[in-house]
């Protein structure tokens, strides 16, 4: 859906819908920045560093604006003799070293004589612009550990900036985090898929520690992360899963559709006894996949593709025929990928009584282990986290991230439009949308 609000005129002006306001564009410095890049180059200025062509205009800039918030705060403009008959005056300034995104600047942050005057561009008792903030959360964010970032700041900018510092800035998410954990859900989700990735974590000592996903497709076609939640020791369970849906019930979701998972076992019995009418769908390719870990590589392109053909049959009954002659070709060599396959086939079979559209989003979780696979590069780095906060404040912040020009594992479901008419043949009333 188009979301912008603003039309170009033939003036090549852009105008509000909204409201009608011509707004204006934003200026064209490419000039001015040409020019300046060259000065740099001939009188051998560098563009980044404490002396750097960057660093003196982010100072100047920040200097310019602190002049006219005070001239706008007193009422007249430095050097005006005016300003001597006011009751409020200029007291001269303070040194100040502030963080930025492109190093420490120091600058000179002007006084009143009132002591009143509270600057907007650079708070009082603040010493780090709001940019900077930004840029060591988004390094957090894509994987890089507290001294991986230190270093990067140190590297590239000049600026010294401890681990601690570090760690104190992406503390500032942990309430939003909360909040995000506890947020109300909607009542109703066509589609909810789940699974669990493990990480280490240090608690006395290290240990792998799952951590449960679910991730929901609203009515509108929407992907959502419904919830992430850490695990005890020992592996995933269905019995800590139906602690985090029953966790999804009390904050808003009555029902479910469709929920897809792997082939944990007990978890078929856990989302029935939260959701009874949802359908439970075991993931496809987590079957496949699991398949090859029993035979030998030189079958796998043989095994896969016949399975495809199980999977992609167009009724429940020619699915069986095909994997009867599956099973009889395979079941002397490969007994236990036969028995797996028997095993799960009550949860595999139900997206074959849906159409294609609806097949393609729920035979597999893709859509959340493209997720997982974002949580694991940014866990890579780490090797292990020192504690459970630390690891779940960057997989919140993974969630967040969004990449230009990349497809997210949030976002809007692809011909949604085509899949709701036939969920909506198919659940009616349960969806609400009659």
């Amino acid at each position: 859906m188009n979301t912008d609000t603003t039309l170009t005129t033939e003036d090549d002006e852009r105008v509000d819908l909204r409201t009608g306001e011509v707004l204006l564009a934003p200026p064209d410095v490419t000039a001015v920045a040409d020019q300046l890049v060259a000065a740099a180059r001939e009188q051998g200025i560098d563009l980044t560093g404490p002396n750097g062509l960057l660093t003196g205009l982010t100072r100047q800039v920040l200097q310019s604006e602190l002049e006219a918030e005070l001239s706008a705060y007193l009422g007249y403009e430095s050097g005006d003799r005016a300003g001597k008959q006011t009751p409020n005056s200029r007291n001269g300034s303070t040194p100040k070293t502030v963080r930025t995104e492109i190093g420490e600047v120091t600058i000179q942050v002007p006084r009143d004589r009132a002591g009143t005057f509270t600057p907007v561009v650079v708070p009082k008792h603040q010493r780090r612009i709001a940019g900077f903030d930004d840029a060591v959360i988004s390094l957090y964010a894509k994987g890089m550990t507290t001294g991986d970032i230190a270093k990067h700041l140190s590297d590239h900018y000049g600026s010294e900036v401890s681990r601690d510092l570090v760690s104190t800035v992406t503390d500032k998410v942990i309430g939003d985090m909360q909040e995000w954990q506890a947020r109300p859900l909607d009542a109703v989700y066509p589609v909810v898929l789940i699974d669990a990735l493990v990480v280490k974590v240090r608690d006395g000592q290290v240990a792998n520690r799952p951590v449960y996903v679910a991730v929901g497709i609203d009515l509108d076609g929407r992907r959502d992360v419904l919830g992430l939640w850490m695990g005890p020791t020992g592996g995933e369970g269905a019995k800590q899963w139906m602690n985090m849906l029953t966790e999804l019930r009390n904050r808003g979701v009555a029902d479910v559709c469709i929920v897809c998972c792997d082939g944990l076992k007990g978890l078929p019995d856990a989302i029935g006894a939260i959701w009874p009418l949802a359908t439970v769908q075991t993931c496809v390719v987590h079957l496949v996949r699991n398949s090859l870990r029993y035979a030998s590589k030189k079958y796998w392109s043989k095994i896969t593709s016949q399975l495809r053909e199980v999977y992609t049959a167009p009724t429940v009954a020619a699915a069986e025929a095909r994997f009867a002659e599956f099973a009889d070709q395979w079941r002397d060599l490969y007994p236990a990928m036969i028995q797996m396959w028997e095993n799960a086939w009550g949860e595999f079979t139900p997206f074959l009584s849906f159409p294609p559209e609806i097949r393609r989003l729920i035979y597999t979780t893709n859509g959340i282990e493209s997720l997982n696979a974002r949580f694991r590069q940014a866990t890579r780095r780490r090797g292990h986290f020192p504690n459970e906060q630390a690891a779940m404040k960057v997989l919140y912040l993974t969630v967040l991230e969004r990449r230009p020009n990349r497809t997210n594992p949030t976002g809007q479901v692809a011909g949604w439009k085509a899949i709701l008419n036939t969920l909506s043949m198919t659940y009616g009333d349960r969806l609400g949308i009659n």
